[in-house]
């Protein structure tokens, strides 16, 4: 998928919006279910605990897992440099650079492990999305 910004000019973030979406879903509905298991619960929340209830019983993190495991090399080091962006490691404006270190730092490791590790995982993907202009919110899914 690409974005505009002001000059016009197009950037690949080499995986799909779609892609994306699905894995910030799975994400998000996994962390609503730990924190649905603890008394630290936000009433209010922005509703992600009912998304957690809308799907599927099936997601889980090994399917998570599965899923990032079974995108390409470019996709994993997108989705990396992606969660690095909404982290705030990088700016938009250094997307080359950090799809190149994502890449390099995902030599022969587990991309998925290393995801699955990240803290709010979902909303830093969505942050890094939103990066570049674009709303994985508005997706048909």
């Amino acid at each position: 998928m690409a974005a505009r910004d002001d000059d016009d000019e197009e950037i690949d973030l080499g995986i799909s919006l779609a892609a994306i979406a699905t894995i910030v879903d799975h994400a998000r509905a996994l962390q609503d279910s730990e924190e649905a298991g603890t008394d630290e619960r936000d009433d209010e929340s922005d509703g992600g605990a009912n998304l957690a209830e809308e799907l599927p019983d099936e997601l889980t993190e090994d399917s998570l897992r599965e899923f990032i495991d079974q995108l390409n090399e470019d996709e994993q080091a997108a989705l990396i440099a992606l969660a690095w962006v909404g982290r705030g490691d990088y700016e938009a404006e250094d997307w080359e650079e950090a799809v190149q270190l994502a890449a390099e730092r995902d030599e022969h490791r587990d991309t998925a492990a290393y995801l699955l590790g990240m803290d709010l995982l979902g909303d830093l993907l969505a942050e890094g999305v939103a990066a570049f202009g674009l709303s994985i919110e508005e997706l048909d899914r």
